[in-house]
């Protein structure tokens, strides 16, 4: 409007012939031609009419917007508007969503020049059948319609209210694929539909099988479908033995409790061992007494290598649920391993029927068809199977169960100017410059050569991977004076943990707020100020403490809001709108992107609604803890039932298998991997018109994604050209594969790791402190490693375990840690096992050197490290503890 004015000022100064023609024709030639008419006829008449309708737009702004699909009624009214204003609502429609494109044709209706706009409008919406064409009353004027004052602020206002309606939980086909009204008695048998009994009919037919299809249409019902035949078909006196396996451990405990419904219910009897408790209950027994077992798979691995489970011809029938895992060292391929050695090492005993579920065989690194084809061949050569299924007979009928959801790629733009990471950056590059001058004295070693990895960022999983060769040369590097070289490691060390904290806020900012990224270098902070404290963690605690005025002023400054999060939270919005029954889905990366975009929703006026809940992996990394089985369960329960939480942040655990609530929005927040992984995430959004949006900043993540698509139908392709092959040409590939495999992995196997006798050291990986010799080792239960040296005691000082807990014959006391009160670092657990309190160390916190060389080496697995593994004696241990009391007594004499 000020450029509109400026314009008009300069117009009217004009001296030269000819202007009011030539600015006539221009603003006809722009399309402003209802203007155009006015000026040239002197009658504002037609234009004037058109302020009470102006005003009924503004009034109803809030509805239209809400309600109305712009794309849908643009073609009826173009005409009204400028060629530049209908493009720029298609596009922001397309960008920001349709609330944004409604906001943006109402601000161009509300300048168009047209006098017939407001009779246009009526007939688009009319046309679509629109609610809103019952408020737009053309016909009596504005004048009669009654509205609420335009002071009323429920009417004024912009921002966007979510509603929000209860739903009963939509079931999944694998708990019952019948609808809600018409669930049948617990005691009667489910109907199957025909496209799951097309995929169960090759296995019930006793052939070895992959199932292919897709997420959400009823595999686990399909399992159950082929499980029941096959128990069945057993002639009076034998009886058939089911292992239906689960990768995950919600995945497994979702599986015993669908089979155990299903089954207990016809008499058969259902168990299941995972890991969680595997210590405490006999697995030969379990095994032995049921027809039915879920398993977690390193369960069966481990009892085939201790003789607990003397074949897998116990059992008449193994399922493989997410069977694309069964590949290189996967516990999957163990016991295909085992099943194979059996086949081609002509043993007489039967061998189980083998089937495998999944949504994606995949393709690995396949670039075309025949590549992908082979791969496909290699996965049915793992689990002995020779035909692939999928639903071919009853594509309809799946198409009315399974919807694909709508992909939708959105390209956001990162921050202009990032103040939060110039600070930290300026932090880093001092950190950085403390650890190089430690090299000052020691010539040709620098930090740069310590590692090969180059042109190294701030904030990128880069420089982490730099950080981590940097320690692990550090940890190995060697001096003649001890003491100096103590010195140096320790504080090469802390320096560069502190730069991977720096580092790890850097991408929590990128993705999240900066005000959360800040929070986490809070508290690390706050737990280096309640540790060992020494004066290089002052010195570096002290150069943040001087930063951290100026970051929180900058984490609060609404200007160095992230564009990625106002995109997220428009998405979000929009979705809502359209659906307030809307279930969404937002994977993530990491942990601390999960816990930050909790946060940040919780926090948003917005969104605060959509009460959040998270669900992470199990597993400890070195930065984070993993959720606990009760918390995940917890987590996966609460998005279920459809009460307290419409929206679920995950990172990958959540990408397979596991039965969550139907979701109609998927949000892959920076979030990419390969094509089993796209197509299982996809996977989640299940319901009718379901929606799955990429959002990045990066052009090469959407490049991967749609490489991804590419893919998918290379595998289909290849699938389907897999099914037209003969059954015995098929069968004869597959046998060849195998051969070949055995024949590498038996030279393989050949060559033993040679165990190394000579004594070891074990240093801090820290600040290199003695702490013991390889002989002090003993191997408990093969799997702990304990040291039985009584002055080993002196070395370590324990606080206690933030999760204390029993399992087996063990229980966890407390944490362990370097003695040296500058040091304090991480090595393992005090744990009581039986009647001995013991301590049980990590290799990955300590360097072994060898006694007689002086070289330094790094394991990050006991299994990596060849030394003389000796058991665990509890003589020895009685032994030990009788010379104490001697001693004691001894010395009382």
């Amino acid at each position: 409007m000020e450029a509109a004015s400026l314009f008009l000022q300069v117009l009217l100064e004009l001296q030269e012939e000819g202007w009011f023609r030539g600015f006539l024709d221009a603003l006809h030639q722009a399309g402003y031609s209802g203007l155009c008419e006015a000026i040239e006829s002197w009658d504002f008449q037609k234009i004037e009419k058109l302020e009470e309708y102006r005003l009924l737009l503004k009034r109803l702004q809030p509805e239209f917007k809400t309600t109305i699909n712009p794309k849908d009624i643009l073609p009826e009214i173009s005409g009204c508007l400028i060629s530049q204003e209908c493009e720029e609502i298609i596009q922001i429609s397309s960008n920001k969503g349709l609330m944004a494109g409604a906001e943006k044709m109402t601000e161009c209706l509300l300048r168009s020049d047209k006098e017939n706009w407001p009779k246009t409008l009526k007939l688009a919406l009319e046309k679509e059948e629109s609610k809103f064409s019952e408020l737009w009353m053309v016909e009596k004027g504005a004048e009669n319609v009654q509205m609420k004052d335009l002071e009323d602020d429920e009417m004024k206002t912009l921002d966007i209210q979510i509603v929000y309606k209860e739903e009963p939980e939509n079931q999944n086909l694998s708990q019952n694929p019948c609808p809600s009204s018409e669930v049948p008695p617990a005691y009667s048998p489910l109907k199957p539909r025909n496209f799951q009994l097309e995929l169960a009919l090759p296995a019930q037919k006793g052939k070895n099988t992959i199932i292919c299809a897709p997420t959400g249409c009823g595999k686990t019902f399909v399992a159950l479908l082929i499980c029941e035949h096959h128990l069945k078909q057993f002639p009076q006196g034998r009886k058939g033995k089911v292992v239906f396996f689960a990768v995950q451990l919600p995945l497994y405990e979702q599986q015993k409790s669908a089979f155990s419904e299903y089954f207990e219910r016809l008499g058969y009897k259902v168990s299941g061992i995972s890991g969680e408790i595997a210590d405490s209950v006999s697995v030969e027994q379990i095994v032995e007494n049921n027809d039915i077992i879920i398993l977690t798979p390193q369960i069966l691995v481990n009892s085939l290598k201790d003789g607990t489970i003397p074949s897998l011809s116990i059992f008449t029938l193994m399922i493989f649920d997410e069977c694309h895992n069964t590949n290189k060292n996967h516990p999957y391929n163990m016991i295909m391993f085992n099943y194979l050695d059996q086949k081609l090492g002509g043993s007489s005993d039967s061998l189980p029927q083998v089937v495998g579920l999944t949504a994606s065989v995949g393709v690995g690194d396949a670039k075309n068809e025949a590549e992908a084809t082979e791969y496909i061949c290699r996965l049915c050569a793992s689990l002995d199977t020779s035909v692939l299924t999928t639903v071919r007979d009853n594509l309809e009928e799946l198409e009315e169960v399974f919807y694909k959801p709508q992909k939708l790629f959105r390209k956001v733009e990162s921050r202009t100017t990032d103040k939060f990471k110039c600070v930290i950056s300026q932090l880093m590059a001092e950190t950085e410059a403390l650890a190089k001058s430690i090299f000052e004295e020691l010539g040709t070693v620098t930090l740069e050569n310590l590692s090969r990895i180059q042109n190294r960022n701030f904030g990128t999983q880069k420089y982490e991977q730099w950080i981590i060769a940097v320690q692990k040369a550090c940890m190995v590097f060697q001096m003649p004076d001890k003491d100096e070289e103590s010195r140096i490691c320790k504080a090469l060390f802390l320096y560069t943990s502190h730069l991977r904290k720096y580092n790890d806020a850097l991408i929590i900012s990128e993705d999240a707020r900066m005000k959360d990224a800040l929070n986490y270098l809070k508290n690390f902070f706050s737990n280096v100020r309640a540790a060992g404290f020494d004066a290089i963690e002052q010195d570096l605690t002290q150069r943040f403490e001087e930063k951290l005025v100026e970051l929180e002023d900058i984490s609060v400054d609404p200007s160095n809001e992230n564009p990625k999060l106002k995109d997220l939270c428009f998405i979000l919005q929009e979705e809502y709108h359209l659906n307030p029954e809307t279930r969404t889905i937002l994977f993530v990366k990491t942990r601390a992107l999960v816990d930050a975009l909790k946060k940040w929703i919780e926090e948003n006026p917005k969104l605060s609604l959509l009460k959040p809940c998270i669900l992470t992996g199990r597993g400890r990394t070195n930065q984070t803890m993993g959720m606990t089985l009760p918390a995940q369960k917890c987590a996966l329960d609460a998005f279920r039932t459809n009460r307290d939480s419409k929206i679920l942040i995950a990172t990958s655990v959540a990408d397979e298998g596991i039965d969550i609530a139907q979701c109609n929005l998927v949000i892959l927040y920076e979030y990419v991997g390969n094509v089993i992984k796209m197509i299982q995430t996809r996977g989640r959004g299940r319901a009718r018109g379901s929606k799955c949006f990429l959002l990045t900043s990066n052009a090469d993540v959407i490049e991967k994604e749609q490489l991804n698509i590419c893919k998918e139908k290379m595998m289909n392709d290849s699938i389907s050209s897999l099914q037209r092959w003969n059954e015995a040409v098929f069968k004869e590939k597959i046998h060849q594969i195998q051969v070949q495999e055995k024949l590498i992995r038996d030279n393989q196997g050949k060559v033993k790791p040679v165990v190394d006798k000579n004594n070891k050291k074990l240093l801090c990986g820290k600040c290199k402190t003695f702490a013991c010799y390889t002989a002090d080792i003993r191997v408990v239960e093969e799997c702990h490693f304990t040291v039985v040296r009584d002055a080993f005691r002196e070395c370590f000082v324990t606080k206690s375990h933030p999760s204390p807990k029993k399992f087996g014959n063990f229980e966890k006391k407390s944490k362990i840690f370097c003695a040296r009160k500058d040091c304090l670092h991480d090595w393992g657990i005090h744990m009581t096992y039986r009647t001995f309190e013991i301590p049980v160390i990590k290799i990955g916190s300590f360097v072994v050197e060898d006694v007689a060389t002086g070289a330094q080496t790094l394991y990050s697995k006991w299994k990596d490290f060849n030394f003389e593994k000796i058991p665990f004696d509890a003589a020895e241990m009685s032994a030990g503890a009788q010379d104490l009391n001697l001693q004691a007594m001894n010395g009382l004499e």
